[in-house]
Order: structure tokens, then C-alpha cells, then sequence
């Protein structure tokens, strides 16, 4: 009856999935579920986004389409392990460091993602920000390794390939100190590629809309004769908007538009659907139609959401707008006009529903994962917190299994522990995975986990203690101590459980079986807002293992793991 209800409960969910994927129209966000400050790219008739990643591994995923609206996962800037245990350290990098802002393009068969690794030495002092770039012939990969860019303070670094042949490094840094981190100013300096050295004299040329107020996110764009430099300004909550100047040379002077914000939702109520919206990157069409991405937060719950910053798509037109007023004799003056790009321009910002890009085209919104450890590599939606340890897992040690092993460590700040997981999707879902483990030593534990960072997280878990096998269930909230929400030995324990965790509303419904799925009992329901994004990143879904410090060569066998969100439409 449980398994009738559930395939119910998924047909009257995707109902209006359906009826909008046979119309004219797609539904936002493109790419949901902690994908933020997206860039995006076309090479022929594909496109490519890439997204930040923090402290989590792999890192800067990219996503392909050929529509706009369905996006495909195929791989990761940074794939390998070294490429993020050396300048750019992601083995114990803090809460919120790491990989800021990436952008990516494409030129003369070569695709190039700059980025900044933001780190903060463990004993404190002043931060480093690594500005790097990647590159590869193929965007699937395989990745260069980092090329460190000396000498290029601040985050969310640019290329621009000019007509001329030369590249520029569009960077940000404090304002009236370009040679310190920060943000507020943007600068630009000639770049090298075959040296991968910043030469020439630096320019400082633009301090925002707002005269340096988080002035972040450059992207420079040679359009219409003219270099466009869009920022994003305001911060990365309900003050965010997109900002665009424009200037006849590269180092300036820029004109900046004065009908700026281009795109924002600071001017909505704050229980608008989706708010904080910006940190943007535009991208044309063959046929010169113009689009942009930009990062969003959906007001599920408490004005945010568990999936964090997010993808979302709006159309672009170019329209003319003045500039400024030249003076052309002692008594006249006249307007100077720039074409400056206009976002939604039906509406004026980003929509649930809003019409495809290519009207032959549908969109297959199926909000659903499912991995069952067949194939000899970890599918690619699986990630973890900074680069894992060696031999955190095996797909060869049982075959049909991931076998995760249980370290020492357990979740810690700046930590390294058996912990991996995939994006949440949608606020409402089911997630559940099988598991194999008899524990052997006393606080060998493993299970199910509901994450964001080290120090907000909830573990659904067996474990062994004085009184036998207990199953238990602990939330450590943000800025809160760690709770024992229930715990309870299972004298019917085999060795073999199901768990199930269901998101419906206000509540998290904690639920597991010993018969391989067939019956389930409930055994705990909290709040859903235990795992609130408040800050840079979404909640994950995942697999947890620990000794709890405690020397072990224990592991669990996971048979499967299942995912299905359900869109609130």
C-alpha cells in the first residue's frame, strides 16, 4: 500500500511538470539545488555552466545543454584529487572558503574556467586568495592542473579574449588599494596565457553603480563596439541587483548605465517566490538572441530554503538607453546613447514559468537519483566535504555495493570524514538508502545524513553501544549543541536496514525497515528547518560513517540510494 501511495504521490506532484513541458514554457530554476553565482558559455550549439563549489570535492561542476533548460552533469573542473592539495588547498580548508565565483569561456577550441580559492590559515591571520585557471580541449574533462595567477588580489576573477588578440584579467579589490584583497573596486590588467603571468600596467575602472558597495562578480563583454563590464553589487542576500557600465576602451572611463540595477529583486516583498537574485553572466545565441543566468534563493520556509543559492534563466534585449549629455556648443547640449541590455523585459525579473528559448524544444524537469554502486566509477552527482581521505569508499571491495569505511573523524570544523552526498533538489522529498553493517566495536556507527557544513547536520544512524545495537538519531543545529534527538536499541537487527527520511511540509518524518522495505515504521519527525541554508550553500542528502575516534577497519555496505524531490509548483 506505502509503495502504491508513494507512485500516487509522484504522479499528482509531476502533473503540472507535465502539462508546462508540453507548452511554450520551462520552469525555473534551470539547474536547482546548490548550484550558485553561475557562468555561463556557448561553444557552436552547446552551452556550458559552471558553478561554485566552497569546500566541497570535486569542485566547479559542469553542467551541458543544448536548450537552455535541460542541463546535464558531465564532469568537474577540479576531478582530481591534487589539483586541490596544493596552492589551492581544499584538504582543510574553513566553512564558506574555498571555490568562489568561477567564470567560464571558450576560445579557439580551448575552454578556460578562472576561479579563486579563498582560504584562512587554521591560526588565524590574514586570508589567501589563489586566482588561478584551468583549462581543457574537452569540457568533460580531463582538467589542467591550477595555473596560479601572482599578483591578482581579490575573488571572481574574468577573462576577456579581445579582437585584437589579447586577453585581459578582470579582477576586484579594495576600494583605492589595488594591490590588497577585497572587494568594491574592479580592476584590469593585460594576462599572458603562455606565461601565465598579469603584464602591463593595472587599471582600476569601476567602483559600481553604488561607488564600491560589494562591488563582486565582474564579467567583461566587447559588444556593439563597446566593452560592457557587468558587477553585482549589494551583497549576496536581498540588497544583490546586477550593475552595468560601459566604456569605449577597456580601461575606461565607464559610463555606467543609468538605468542600473539591470536586474534585481531588492525592489519585491520578501515573500516573493525567489529573492536575492543576481551575481549574473550573459551569453548570445547563434541567432542573437541574448540570455543571462543568475543565482536565486526560493522562499520555501522562514524566507529561504534548503537548497541554497540556485541557477535560474531570463531572456535579454538590447535597447538603447542615453549614457550621458555631451555638450556640442556654449548653449546645447545632447544625449549620448548606449544599446544596454534589458532582463525579462516583459516582467523585470525571474519567473516560476517563463517561455523556452527554443520553442522546438521541451523541458524534461524529472527531479529524481538513483544509484545502485554498479559502474566502476562514483556517479558524479556524489561529492564531499573537502578532498576525502584515502580509501574513504570502494565500488570494487563488494560488488554491487559502495563500501564506505568508517574513520575516526567525525564531523569537525575544517574535518575529513566519511561523509559524501548529493544536492537536495526540491524542499519536499523521499530519500532512503540500504545499508549492510554489523558493527563490531563499541561506537562503530553509520547511516543516512542530512548536511550542509561541519557544524549544521542531522545523522540518522545504527550504532553500536553498551546496550547493543541502538539506532539514533542526532541534529547539530547552526550554533547550537549537538542533540541526541532519540535513541533506541533494535533487538530485530540483522545486520540489514532501509532508511527513509520524507520531507513533506513543515516536518522531516525519520523511518526505517528490517524486512528489505516492505513494512516501515516511523521513529522520530522534527521541524524541516534544521538544515536552512543561511549563508553560501545547500543542504546535501547523504551516507555517513565514524568510529568515533576510535581505531577500527569496520566499514558498511551500501546497496543503494534513492532521491525523488517533489517541485512545489
Amino acid at each position: 500500500m506505502q509503495k502504491i501511495m508513494n507512485n500516487i504521490l509522484v504522479f499528482l506532484f509531476f502533473i503540472p511538470a507535465l502539462i508546462y513541458a508540453q507548452g511554450p514554457t520551462f520552469i525555473n530554476p534551470i539547474i536547482p539545488g546548490g548550484h550558485p553565482d553561475p557562468s555561463i558559455c556557448r561553444a557552436g550549439d552547446d552551452f556550458y555552466i559552471v558553478n561554485s563549489t566552497f569546500e566541497y570535492f570535486p569542485g566547479l561542476p559542469i553542467h551541458h545543454s543544448k536548450d537552455l533548460v535541460n542541463w546535464e552533469l558531465i564532469g568537474y573542473g577540479l576531478h582530481r584529487e591534487n589539483q586541490g592539495t596544493g596552492a589551492v588547498n581544499l584538504v582543510d580548508v574553513q566553512q564558506n572558503g574555498g571555490i568562489h565565483a568561477p567564470t567560464i569561456r571558450y576560445h579557439n577550441g580551448t575552454f578556460y574556467i578562472v576561479v579563486t580559492n579563498v582560504y584562512s590559515p587554521p591560526a588565524g591571520g590574514n586570508g589567501i586568495m589563489v586566482n588561478f585557471i584551468i583549462t581543457a580541449e574537452n569540457p568533460q574533462g580531463p582538467w589542467s592542473d591550477p595555473h596560479v595567477i601572482e599578483g591578482a588580489p581579490g575573488i571572481d576573477p574574468d577573462l576577456l579574449f579581445d579582437d585584437d588578440g589579447k586577453v585581459y584579467f578582470v579582477g576586484t579589490h579594495a576600494v583605492g588599494k589595488p594591490t590588497q584583497n577585497g572587494i568594491g573596486e574592479i580592476w584590469v590588467q593585460e594576462l599572458d596565457l603562455k606565461q601565465w603571468k598579469l603584464v602591463g600596467e593595472r587599471h582600476s575602472v569601476w567602483k559600481g553603480a553604488c561607488g564600491g558597495c560589494c562591488v563582486e562578480g565582474p564579467h567583461m563583454y566587447k559588444q556593439h563596439g563597446k566593452y560592457y563590464l557587468m558587477v553585482a553589487e549589494g551583497g549576496t542576500s536581498y540588497n544583490h541587483a546586477v550593475m552595468i557600465a560601459a566604456s569605449d576602451k577597456i580601461t575606461g572611463p565607464y559610463e555606467s548605465n543609468p538605468r542600473n540595477p539591470i536586474f534585481t529583486s531588492r525592489h519585491l516583498s520578501k515573500n516573493n517566490w525567489v529573492h536575492s537574485t543576481g551575481h549574473a553572466d550573459l551569453v548570445e545565441l547563434k541567432d542573437g538572441k541574448w540570455y543571462m543566468v543568475a543565482l536565486g534563493i526560493r522562499n520555501d520556509k522562514e524566507g529561504t530554503s534548503n537548497m541554497g543559492r540556485e541557477t535560474f534563466l531570463m531572456p535579454v534585449t538590447w535597447e538603447p538607453a542615453i549614457a550621458r549629455w555631451r555638450q556640442v556648443s556654449e548653449e546645447q547640449w545632447e544625449p549620448v546613447e548606449y544599446l544596454w541590455p534589458v532582463v525579462a523585459p516583459a516582467t523585470g525579473k525571474v519567473e516560476r514559468y517563463a517561455p523556452l528559448p527554443f520553442a522546438d524544444k521541451v523541458q524534461n524537469y524529472n527531479d529524481g537519483f538513483a544509484d545502485n554502486f554498479n559502474k566502476q566509477d562514483l556517479h558524479p552527482e556524489w561529492n564531499f566535504r573537502r578532498v576525502p581521505q584515502p580509501n574513504t569508499y570502494s565500488l570494487s571491495a563488494k560488488k554491487g555495493f559502495l563500501r564506505l569505511y568508517l574513520k575516526p573523524e567525525t564531523f569537525t570544523l575544517r574535518g575529513r570524514y566519511s561523509l559524501m552526498g548529493i544536492r537536495q533538489k526540491e524542499t519536499d522529498f523521499e530519500y532512503s538508502a540500504r545499508m549492510n553493517f554489523i558493527p563490531e566495536k563499541e561506537q562503530a556507527e553509520a547511516g543516512i545524513s542530512i548536511f550542509q557544513q561541519d557544524d549544521n547536520y542531522i545523522n540518522f544512524t545504527i550504532e553500536k553501544s553498551k546496550n547493543g545495537i541502538t539506532l539514533k538519531l542526532v541534529i547539530k543545529g547552526r550554533e547550537k549543541d549537538l542533540e541526541l534527538r532519540k535513541q533506541e536499541s533494535i533487538a530485530a537487527y540483522k545486520g540489514e536496514i532501509t532508511f527513509k527520511i520524507v520531507a513533506k511540509g513543515d516536518k522531516y518524518q525519520y523511518m526505517y525497515s528490517l524486512d528489505g522495505g516492505e513494512n516501515f515504521s516511523l521513529f522520530s519527525e522534527t521541524d524541516s528547518n534544521l538544515a536552512l541554508c543561511k549563508g553560501y550553500i545547500g543542504t546535501n542528502l547523504g551516507i555517513y560513517a565514524t568510529s568515533n575516534w576510535n581505531p577500527t577497519k569496520e566499514y558498511a555496505d551500501f546497496d543503494w540510494v534513492q532521491y525523488q524531490g517533489y517541485p512545489r509548483f
